[in-house]
């Protein structure tokens, strides 16, 4: 049985961006084009991680290879397999990245064997696959065993790391010295802020860079008023009479209509003039959930007839994810447990992920509809259901954590909270903003802007192709020398007299 599956992505015109960045921006972006197909022409870039749905790796890679291929840069995406036990100790490895000990379980020697049996066989057949010229970008610590096989190929290998912490601790450190021997050979690791950035690695191999939204996707693209409430009835997250179709424009420019029911835990519905004020992100403790219910019900319900959504994908659908489930059950039971008058205002929404575009058009509708987004995540590498609140112009309140410090400008652009698990101070910036509609909508402004001068596509495509550029170089110019090395002369045996 194959252990590897390709995602097949269409090609996506980068041109479109001339739109939404400055002139000056977009010649560069032309400049960028001519001088990447050059030196990538013959070259394949891999990337490889272990879901194609569900979680901002796999939304980042769409964009990031679909316009690659846009500009005739060979660009693929494989996803590894693994048993259950392999994605248990794979999460364990992202909870303690983020400075959490997850599950508790031990990462010793029976560890270290169950995690390369499984990535050796995904190895094998990537091995087939990739070529001396290629470039391969592995992503985080589902990927971190293939470096070594990838670079054995004679291919250009980067490690890409997209979770951290800003000052470690012991389960952070137990993490890096479970993935460091895998890693340390790469040509290059990839980290979303200089604090992530691991101890034990050579600095000059180091780059930051910056996650991105594509602005054109479902989930970001531009909605009406009545597309945003048509789709969200056909969701069934909003009933609502519409004669719009719930329909939305897909990344290859074909026409999608929503046509599946999200999964709704509700006392009652939402009605299409109720206040809203909605968290939108993967069943996961570190997202904090729960802490959103009580920073609602103790510090929010009580000073306005706001509702809460809190929306995440089907749990049966995000294959690297085992803790979902049962995250998704315990905030069910925080659910049932809450005052009746406060249980009114509360709504749970699992969302359809059979078609991953649909799924971001109801999201992209649910995040406009909202008066308020909140991310009060206790950890968060970077964190893009920020980003895309942001360019909606919805005002975000959010942890001051990670990724999210480096998108929001305290009072500027959004509203950072300095503890994660401070109820009181999530809850009354929430409140605040509710109560201040014009503030509110200031702040939504300038967040627009900011996602548009500092998290757009083309950045984050400039600075992978930069760093790519930068390596192939490199690893060009050290070939050519070994090539061109003279042989060592034999050497004479002299008897002895």
């Amino acid at each position: 049985m194959p252990r590897l599956h390709q995602v097949p992505v269409a090609a996506m015109d980068i041109h479109r961006f001339a739109s939404v960045i400055s002139p000056q921006e977009y010649d560069a972006l032309l400049e960028l084009i001519d001088d990447s197909s050059r030196t990538l022409r013959g070259r394949v870039i891999w990337n490889v991680n272990s879901t194609a749905t569900g979680g901002g790796v796999a939304e980042l890679l769409v964009p990031l290879l679909g316009y690659s291929r846009g500009i005739d840069v060979d660009a693929r995406w494989v996803v590894i397999s693994g048993a259950a036990d392999f994605f248990a100790l794979t999460k364990r490895l992202h909870n303690r990245l983020h400075g959490f000990d997850g599950d508790g379980g031990p990462l010793a020697l029976q560890e270290h064997m169950a995690y390369e049996d499984t990535l050796e066989g995904n190895a094998a057949e990537l091995t087939r696959l990739v070529s001396p010229r290629d470039i391969v970008i592995l992503h985080d610590p589902q990927t971190a065993g293939l470096v070594r096989a990838m670079k054995a190929t004679g291919a250009t290998v980067i490690w890409r790391c997209h979770v951290g912490l800003d000052v470690p601790n012991r389960a952070t450190r137990q993490a890096w010295d479970f993935l460091r021997p895998y890693v340390v050979d790469a040509d290059a690791y990839v980290f979303s802020r200089p604090s992530f950035a691991w101890e034990g690695l050579e600095r000059d191999k180091i780059t930051v860079i910056h996650p991105s939204i594509d602005v054109f996707s479902p989930k970001n693209a531009d909605q009406s008023h009545e597309q945003r409430l048509s789709i969200l009835a056909r969701a069934g997250i909003v009933p609502h009479r519409s004669s719009v179709d719930p329909a939305f424009t897909r990344s290859d420019g074909t026409a999608g209509r929503v046509g599946r029911d999200a999964r709704m835990l509700q006392a009652s519905p939402l009605t299409p003039s109720d206040r809203l004020v909605a968290q939108i992100s993967r069943w996961d403790s570190l997202k904090d959930p729960i802490g959103v219910l009580h920073g609602f019900e103790r510090h929010v319900s009580e000073h306005t007839d706001v509702h809460l959504v809190l929306a995440g994908p089907s749990t049966d659908s995000v294959a690297d994810d085992p803790e979902g489930a049962a995250v998704y059950a315990a905030v069910c039971d925080v659910w049932r447990a809450l005052p009746a008058d406060v249980r009114t205002r509360v709504h749970l929404a699992s969302l359809p992920m059979t078609d991953t575009e649909e799924n971001a058009a109801i999201v992209n509708a649910l995040q406009r509809h909202a008066d308020v987004v909140v991310q009060k995540s206790l950890a968060e590498g970077f964190g893009l259901t920020v980003a895309e609140a942001m360019w909606k112009q919805r005002p975000v309140v959010a942890s001051r954590i990670g990724g999210i410090q480096d998108q929001i400008v305290d009072g500027e652009s959004g509203i950072l909270i300095s503890d994660p698990t401070d109820l009181r101070e999530f809850g009354t910036a929430v409140a605040q903003l509710l109560a201040e509609p014009e503030r509110a909508q200031r702040i939504g402004r300038a967040a627009r802007a900011r996602v548009s001068h500092h998290f757009l596509g083309p950045r984050h495509l400039g600075h992978y192709f930069e760093l790519i550029q930068g390596l192939v170089a490199a690893n060009d110019l050290r070939d050519a020398a070994a090539s061109t090395r003279p042989s060592p002369s034999p050497q004479l045996e002299v008897s002895p007299t």
